[in-house]
C-alpha cells in the first residue's frame, strides 16, 4: 500500500489517493459571508493538482459567531456560489468536504462581543475575545439541527462530505472539555453528558445527508491542558463515533490558549523525528478502532507516508501549510519531487508569535485565490499586522453589510 492507492469509505464513497489537503482558514469573503472567486481559483487549481481530499477552511453557522470576520457562512440563500465552489473544488475527480464549524467563545470583538458556550468561561488570549454566555437547552438542541443543515446544504451544493469540526477549542470542544464546559445539565459534567453535543450533531447529520454521503470528523487527541480534555476522553469518544458510523476520523490537538497544532516548537523531539506529530496516539486508536483514520501535522517525506501506510499506521495523509509553501505542492510531492523542509516565522514576541503565523499563511493563501505565486519573503512584523488589519477590515464590512 502507498499514497497513490485509492480508499474505500465506510459509506462506500473512494478517495482516488490517500493525500488530503487539511483544513486551512480561506478568510476570502467580504460583507456578504459568500464563496467567491477566490475560493473558486483556489480550489479549481489545488483539485488539478492531485490530492485526493481537499477539506475546505472553516464554513460557519452563523453570522454572530466567525473563526474569522472572512469566514464563509452555510446558507441556502448562498446555493449559487456554494455550487460554483463545489464544481470547481472537485474538478480533478478528487473529492472535496466543507468543514462545518461554530467558533463558540474564540469569536473575536472585532466579530460579537457577547459569543456563547458551554459556560461563561473566558477564553485567555491577547485580549482579543469576550466573556462567553451559556447556551440555553433549546439554543443547544437549535444548533444541532443548524449543523445537520449545513450538511445537507453542503451535499446540496455539490460537496462531496463534510467534516464536522470538534478540536482546537470551538464549540463542540469547548463541550467536551471540563475547562470550558462547567454545566450541571444534560449537556455537562460527566464525560457522557459533555459528548452529547457532538453525537446529536453526528446523529443528526447522517439522518439529513444519508447513509452514502461521508462524514468526518476533527477530533483532539488532547487539550494539552491540565484538567482538560484528555487523550484517555478522546480514545472513548472516538469508540462511540464508530458505532455511529462516520467515515473518517482526523486527529489534531490543542487549543487557542495552547496551539498544538499551530506551533511547531509545541512538540516534542522524540515525535517530530517520527514526522507526525499525532502518530503516537493513532497507534493507541487503532488498538481500540477500526475508522478510516487521517493523520496531519508534521508529516513530511513520501517515504515516511508510505511506510506509515504500510504499517497500517493511518488511511489519510493530511498535509496543510505546505500547500501554501510549494507552488503545485500535491503534484510534485506525489510525484516525489518536492520534501517539505522546517519553515517558521517569528515576531519575536511571544504573544505575537500565533499571529505572525496566521498572517503569514493568510497572505500565502490570498495570493492563490488570486491566481498569484507563493511568495515567502513577508516578515513576521507585516504578517501579524495584516491579519490584525484584516480581521478588523472585514469586521467592519461585514456590520455595514448586515
Amino acid at each position: 500500500m502507498d499514497i497513490h492507492d485509492s480508499l474505500q469509505l465506510p459509506c462506500g464513497a473512494v478517495l482516488k489517493n490517500r493525500l488530503a489537503k487539511a483544513a486551512m482558514t480561506e478568510r476570502f469573503s467580504v460583507g456578504d459571508l459568500k464563496p467567491n472567486q477566490r475560493h473558486y481559483t483556489l480550489y479549481e487549481n489545488w483539485a488539478k493538482e492531485g490530492s485526493g481530499l481537499l477539506i475546505t477552511g472553516n464554513v460557519m453557522l452563523e453570522k454572530a459567531h466567525l473563526e474569522s470576520a472572512g469566514n464563509v457562512v452555510m446558507h441556502k440563500e448562498f446555493l449559487p456560489e456554494l455550487k460554483k465552489w463545489a464544481k470547481a473544488a472537485t474538478s480533478g475527480g478528487n473529492h472535496c468536504w466543507t468543514q462545518i464549524s461554530h467558533s463558540g467563545r474564540q469569536t473575536s470583538i472585532f466579530n460579537n462581543l457577547r459569543p456563547v458556550s458551554a459556560s461563561n468561561v473566558k477564553l485567555k488570549k491577547l485580549g482579543f475575545f469576550a466573556k462567553p454566555r451559556a447556551l440555553e437547552t433549546s439554543e443547544i438542541e437549535g444548533l444541532v439541527e443548524k449543523y445537520a443543515t449545513a450538511a445537507e446544504l453542503s451535499k446540496q451544493a455539490g460537496f462531496t462530505g463534510i467534516q464536522i469540526h470538534a478540536a482546537h477549542g470551538y464549540l463542540i470542544s469547548q463541550f467536551l472539555s471540563p475547562i470550558t464546559n462547567k454545566r450541571t445539565d444534560e449537556w455537562g459534567g460527566n464525560l457522557e453528558n459533555r459528548t452529547r453535543f457532538l453525537f446529536e450533531i453526528v446523529k443528526a447529520t447522517r439522518s439529513c445527508v444519508g447513509p452514502d454521503f461521508p462524514i468526518g470528523v476533527k477530533l483532539n487527541s488532547s487539550d494539552f491542558q491540565k484538567g482538560g480534555f484528555s487523550e484517555e476522553d478522546s480514545l472513548w469518544v472516538i469508540k462511540q463515533l464508530e458505532e455511529l458510523g462516520i467515515d473518517l476520523l482526523e486527529i489534531s490537538g490543542g487549543t487557542y490558549e495552547n496551539a498544538e497544532f499551530l506551533l511547531a516548537e509545541n512538540v516534542r523531539q522524540s515525535t517530530k523525528k517520527r514526522e507526525a506529530y499525532f502518530l503516537d496516539f493513532a497507534e493507541k486508536v487503532r488498538k481500540e478502532s477500526s475508522i478510516p483514520l487521517m493523520v496531519t501535522g508534521g508529516i513530511r517525506s513520501l517515504e515516511f507516508c508510505n511506510e506509515a501506510l504500510n504499517e497500517n499506521l493511518l488511511d489519510v495523509v493530511g498535509m496543510a501549510r505546505p500547500y501554501l509553501l510549494y507552488d503545485n505542492f500535491a503534484g510534485r510531492f506525489l510525484a516525489g519531487e518536492v520534501t517539505p523542509g522546517p519553515f517558521s516565522i517569528r515576531t519575536g514576541i511571544k504573544a505575537f508569535e500565533d499571529m505572525a503565523e496566521a498572517g503569514f499563511y493568510n497572505l500565502q493563501l490570498d495570493r492563490l485565490g488570486r491566481g498569484k505565486t507563493i511568495n515567502k519573503n513577508y516578515s513576521a512584523a507585516r504578517s501579524a499586522f495584516h491579519l490584525i488589519k484584516h480581521e478588523f477590515v472585514k469586521a467592519l464590512a461585514n456590520k455595514f453589510a448586515g
